[in-house]
């Protein structure tokens, strides 16, 4: 495992004000590390088999990826299909009584008032002054939800040759830090070698969390001084992964609020140093959303989209929340696809975004 730290010593910074456009050009160190070997846990003696009645079977659960946005989706899922099949029962005239109900029940779901107001007027097109059903309006309301969600990238766009460097923003709290990681994990786990930029320079946990991780998932790793210029490690991270022939070059940036203005600013200071190592780079810029901040999350991607250039939304925390539809307006409002999402705490708990599958796991009718 190598950690490399490319500062001396040098003058904190403001965070409320952007730093220098020159990265500094100190001497770098590459310092290498072995994590301890664990003793192999002694071997138990099998258990002597016993005769005795069959257990009860166990009901199946669902596998796979569909299983897995099911499982993180099923708060959602029980707040959005409870409400509908109160409304329908045994079959609701559709008047405008139930179509301001219904727009009432998708909107708890955080899907947004443009999104669900669609969905009511596709309904109230196709069945007013007629009786509607429970399968009537999910399969109206999957067939809306569809057409919103429909994006052609999912995934990671890669460099075209040399490493592909993802620059990752968002703000304090979002997941941003542990997405990093998933996001390692899973390049490292596909058979690609990976450095995590620690540019969080204003939050020492942040660096010392990110450190860990790599030494967990065998990243290496690059990092500078409490408070140092965070543009400076961005362009080391570059620099290594370019010197290393590394595959993946993820870059951590400080969480910010989108109405910091002078920090902002310094995303695009970010950008443009990484350019000065990859000139196509960064090639993602992806914005870590809170899935269960709800409608607040809308209201960061507003600030971030343009000041940071994004091209893509990890949502995390999907699977803690009943709303889990936030995704839908801001795919609507903004444009950009969810790349990937959150769906638990452990690593491997995270996924490209599939569309169809999502939209399944809102209106899927049988229950984990």
């Amino acid at each position: 495992m190598a950690i490399w730290n490319p500062f001396g010593k040098k003058k904190k910074q403001d965070p409320s004000q952007p730093a220098d456009e020159t990265p500094s050009s100190t001497t770098t160190e590459i310092a290498e590390s072995q994590p301890a070997a664990e003793s192999p846990a002694p071997a138990e003696s099998p258990a002597p088999v016993v005769a005795d009645e069959p257990e009860p079977e166990q009901p199946k659960k669902k596998k796979g990826l569909f299983g897995s946005f099911k499982q993180a989706m099923v708060k959602t899922y029980r707040v959005l299909n409870t409400d509908i099949r109160d409304l329908v029962k045994e079959g609701r005239l559709v008047d405008e009584e139930f179509l301001d109900e219904l727009f009432a029940s998708l909107i708890k779901t955080d899907m947004g008032a443009g999104p669900a107001g669609k969905i009511r007027d596709d309904i109230g097109r196709e069945y007013r002054a007629r009786k509607v059903y429970m399968e009537d309006l999910v399969g109206t309301a999957k067939k809306t939800i569809s057409e919103i969600m429909a994006q052609d990238n999912d995934g990671v766009t890669f460099a075209d040759s040399g490493p592909t460097v993802i620059m990752v923003v968002g703000v304090n709290g979002s997941g941003k830090t542990t997405s990093i990681a998933k996001l390692a994990n899973k390049y490292i786990k596909d058979g690609k070698s990976v450095v995590l930029g620690a540019g969080d320079t204003f939050r020492a946990a942040a660096v010392e969390q990110l450190r860990i991780w790599s030494e967990r998932l065998g990243a290496e790793f690059v990092s500078g001084d409490q408070g140092g210029d965070p543009a400076s490690v961005a362009y080391k991270a570059a620099e290594f992964a370019a010197k290393n022939n590394t595959d993946i070059c993820i870059v951590d940036t400080a969480g910010r609020l989108q109405t910091q203005t002078n920090l902002m600013d310094q995303l695009g200071k970010i950008r443009r140093v990484i350019q000065k190592v990859l000139p196509d780079g960064p090639h993602e810029v992806l914005l870590v959303l809170d899935a269960t901040a709800g409608q607040n999350a809308i209201s960061q991607a507003r600030g971030f989209s343009d000041a940071a250039g994004c091209t893509g939304i990890v949502l995390a925390k999907l699977d803690g929340t009943a709303k889990g539809g936030v995704a839908i307006p801001i795919r609507q409002e903004f444009n950009l696809p969810v790349k990937f999402i959150g769906l638990g705490e452990k690593p491997d708990d995270f996924a490209e975004f599939d569309v169809n599958k999502y939209v399944d796991a809102l209106f899927d009718s049988e229950e984990i």
